[in-house]
């Protein structure tokens, strides 16, 4: 079998390409001009062109396929829509953070899978249903694409866009890896994310592999009950495991635990959603990200400003723990959270107001 190139790390591709006399050194010069470059290098100092056509011979490089690229009038958030070794698309999101003069920046929004197997009822992804994993190169390659189509680098990957991060293990860990590593993207591993919707296992598996990455958990609701309505993930793995879980997981990092809290109109924005919540996590340091649901269907609304502040001072009141606001662009060209779905533009409904 042809090594793949961009879905291993320098190290692996090191242990393939000894046996032909490729140094360390010269497998990471490697994975740089594929990771970063995207090409095999014809030449290299001090290295035979024979010795580069037997390494060119044994590998092989995919490429996704860019279909398409949005770009929102309203924030800058740009969507990309990629194909890779299906015939299903998937999709990316460029977000900007433009703030700093100094430091203008991009952090990339990442799938992980076609579709999703979750089903959280306010999320379009999970209503598509699995299709299936994507590969550990189609993960790289998406961050290589977006960021040889960027004008400033991008510092930042989050799993959080189509699928669950958890139920692909081995190939998100290994693709972050590749992202992560000196000879990779060299982005900090603190500046990677990997977000669930509560898988337990993969949890204990992330803290007992002591992963750098920052771990991010959607709660959106501290009622089993309710949360088994939105989240079908709960009947699996319920709220009590996955609590146990991310003690395990405090006790074993030191690491406050980052929660995500889908933010629906009218369904979990009471004060007595706050008090459930001080009571589910006591004893847990834990920092809390409000999110807005997008659901272009209009069954699920985000809260009035109103309903917010008066959820934000109820939370300041009885967590009294911080609590975060989470900005999701490109609601315009469905590229915020919960709306990705693969689809052309031409094939999505109007973006809700």
């Amino acid at each position: 079998m042809p090594i793949i190139l961009k879905d291993i790390t320098a190290d692996e591709l090191y242990v393939h390409l000894a046996p032909l006399g490729v140094s360390l050194r010269l497998a990471r010069q490697l994975q740089v001009a594929v990771v970063r470059r995207g090409v095999l290098p014809d030449a290299l100092p001090s290295t035979s062109a024979r010795l580069l056509e037997k390494v060119r011979d044994l590998t092989v490089m995919p490429r996704l396929t860019r279909v398409e690229k949005q770009t929102s009038a309203v924030d800058g958030f740009t969507k990309y829509l990629f194909r890779g070794d299906g015939p299903e698309p998937f999709e990316a999101v460029r977000i900007p953070l433009l703030h700093r003069a100094d430091d203008p920046k991009y952090v990339i929004c990442v799938s992980s899978q076609v579709g999703c197997a979750m089903g959280c009822t306010f999320c379009a992804t999970g209503r598509m249903g699995f299709r299936r994993d994507l590969a550990t190169w189609e993960m790289v390659d998406q961050v290589a694409q977006v960021q040889a189509d960027s004008p400033h680098p991008v510092r930042g990957v989050v799993f959080m866009g189509m699928g669950e991060p958890l139920l692909n293990y081995e190939r998100v860990m290994r693709a972050a890896r590749i992202l992560a590593e000196p000879c990779g993207m060299a982005i900090a591993a603190k500046a990677i994310t990997v977000s669930t919707v509560g898988i337990v296992p993969g949890i204990r598996r992330f803290t007992a592999e002591r992963q750098p990455y920052r771990l991010v958990v959607s709660l959106t609701s501290a009622d089993p009950v309710r949360r088994r309505e939105l989240m079908p993930v709960e009947a699996a793995y319920p709220t009590s495991d996955l609590l146990q879980a991310l003690h395990e997981y405090h006790q074993a990092t030191g690491r406050r635990v980052v929660l995500a809290w889908t933010l629906i109109s009218g369904v979990n924005t009471r004060d007595e959603d706050a008090r459930q919540l001080a009571e589910l996590t006591r004893g847990l340091p834990v920092k809390l990200d409000l999110i807005d649901v997008n659901d272009p269907t209009g069954r699920f609304q985000p809260p009035s400003r109103a309903e917010l502040d008066g959820f934000r001072d109820a939370l300041t009141a009885r967590l009294g723990v911080p609590v975060g606001r989470r900005y999701s662009g490109g609601r315009d060209i469905h590229a915020a959270c919960g709306m990705l779905v693969g689809a052309v533009a031409a094939d999505m409904p109007p973006a809700p107001t």
